[in-house]
């Protein structure tokens, strides 16, 4: 399973970031509306034009961002080597638990965000549990 579940992890992932960044960039209104609800999404989306332009263009910025990193996660995909996928892996479990702290830290405090950090929290990890599932395949096999 080593390579081919490296693979198939990161087509998973990258498919999140993609859509996740796609979506970001051409609908971050209707994003925001379905992730934080309407009440929140108004308020988060800004009160002057200039406000909104410049959320709306950090917004796009971010999605774009999200796009990339989706399309490089692809491309790591097909990456052989088992030391890499290691370490690879190894990252992603590192950069997803950072992300829910950082939610934990931060979201948790904001009046407005602060119903929502559990659930986008959970995703998170969900998404690092799927890489700490294959380094403990990746470790059976290694060992058995």
């Amino acid at each position: 399973m080593g390579t081919s579940g490296f693979f198939l992890i990161c087509v998973l992932h990258s498919a999140i970031a993609l859509t996740c960044g796609a979506l970001m960039v051409f609908y971050s209104k209707e994003i925001f509306v379905f992730g934080h609800g309407e009440e929140t999404a108004s308020k988060l989306q800004g009160s002057t034009p200039h406000d909104q332009l410049l959320i709306q263009t950090s917004d796009s910025f971010s999605g774009f961002l999200l796009f990339t990193i989706g399309f490089l996660v692809f491309m790591v995909a097909c990456v052989k080597d088992l030391e890499f996928q290691s370490f690879f892996a190894k990252g992603c479990v590192l950069l997803h638990i950072s992300m829910a702290v950082w939610r934990f830290y931060f979201e948790s405090k904001h009046e407005d965000l602060a119903h929502n950090w559990p659930r986008h929290a959970f995703g998170d990890i969900a998404l690092a549990i799927s890489w700490v599932f294959f380094l403990v395949y990746m470790w059976r096999d290694k060992y058995d």
